[in-house]
């Protein structure tokens, strides 16, 4: 039996940090600066500098940063945005934000990413005005072959980078790969704020600027908008600071994750079960997703034994109750097999060896 209260015990994370944590709040406190002051603009800065991007746009969520990279970009009405079904929703619910359309690729059935063959057939077959691709599970896509593609039709590319923070392919790390990237700061990611947060990482100082203007209210100067479709999506000083005290820790939380899936995939030997491949620097093990097609029956057998688990992402977008009646024709065979077989089990740099092994012995013994 274990102790485990969630897949991501964000108590245990964050009791380490307290001091630190205490300490930049406290900063933040007595400065008596709260939204785009100095903490903002060090963090945009520092995580610019870590991506390797040259700026650094922080907003509110990651969703909005989606929806605001779609926005500088062009993308409104009549445009059509091409990205996947499979990662929970998010890159669909910006893209319909902008009045766009989006269009779905299949994903390859071993690494559950974007199969870069089918967007390229997309990519002949109609216009498409965008590309939003899903770092998913904390995996990077084969970015070479998609901007290879991608630049051939003159479409831009915009990284979901809201599960990779950090992860990276010959020294090139996720948010400066393509035009324009996006992450979240949602507790549970990777490096995570204590409460919602995103930003925007570019080399382009043209939609950097479009950034900034979208963020708040879509001003040139204050008062004066000069630009269609602006919010209020702006990261707070407090959890700016918070980020900051994070960002120094994060590639050794990353290496921790990648030994916690390693020690997985070596240990979990079962049948019907399909464990994640074993990956370098390019995988954060954001989530550690396994594949079985009797998942219902794996969930209560580790639910018995008092282990969480949960699922990342148990509806294809095209599926969901609310947007189905518009995608009727849709048919994309692996993405609906893998919604359906999808299981995430912990994996957090805190979780110990003898937990990680408890839970091996569990899933072997079902």
């Amino acid at each position: 039996m274990t102790t485990l209260k969630a897949i991501n015990d964000l108590s245990r994370h964050t009791e380490p940090l307290r001091a630190e944590l205490d300490g930049a709040i406290k900063r933040v406190l007595d400065r008596g600066w709260f939204v785009l002051g100095p903490e903002v603009t060090a963090f945009e800065q520092e995580f610019a500098a870590y991506c390797g991007a040259s700026h650094c746009v922080s907003l509110a969520s990651g969703t909005d940063a989606l929806e605001m990279a779609l926005r500088a970009l062009g993308i409104g009405p009549g445009k059509t945005v091409l990205t996947v079904a499979n990662a929970g929703l998010y890159s669909t619910i910006a893209i319909f934000a902008t009045g766009a359309t989006p269009v779905y690729a299949e994903i390859l059935p071993d690494k559950l990413l974007i199969d870069p063959t089918d967007m390229k057939r997309i990519l002949d077959s109609r216009k498409v005005d965008a590309i939003i691709v899903t770092h998913l599970y904390g995996l990077l896509a084969n970015m070479r072959s998609i901007l290879l593609f991608a630049r051939e039709k003159g479409v831009p590319v915009i990284e979901d980078c809201a599960q990779a923070h950090g992860a990276s392919r010959q020294g090139k790390k996720a948010g400066s790969l393509a035009d324009i990237a996006c992450f979240s700061f949602y507790p549970t990611k990777n490096l995570g704020a204590l409460g919602d947060g995103g930003a925007v990482t570019t080399s382009s100082p043209e939609l950097a600027e479009a950034i900034r203007q979208l963020r708040q209210y879509g001003w040139s100067k204050k008062y004066q908008a000069s630009r269609a479709g602006g919010h209020n999506s702006r990261l707070d000083e407090l959890q700016a600071a918070i980020l900051r005290a994070k960002l120094p820790l994060l590639d050794t939380w990353n290496a921790r994750r990648r030994d916690i899936a390693k020690r997985y995939n070596t240990g979990i030997r079962h049948p019907k079960i399909t464990t994640p491949g074993t990956h370098g620097e390019e995988y954060v093990a954001h989530l550690y997703v396994i594949r079985t097609a009797e998942r219902e029956a794996l969930k209560q057998h580790l639910a018995a034994a008092n282990i969480p688990c949960d699922i990342h992402y148990p509806i294809p977008d095209f599926a969901q109750p609310a947007y189905s009646a518009l995608f009727t024709g849709v048919r994309l065979p692996i993405t609906t097999q893998v919604c359906k077989e999808v299981l995430t089990l912990p994996c957090f740099p805190e979780l110990g060896d003898d937990e990680v092994d408890t839970i091996i012995a569990h899933i072997n013994a079902w």
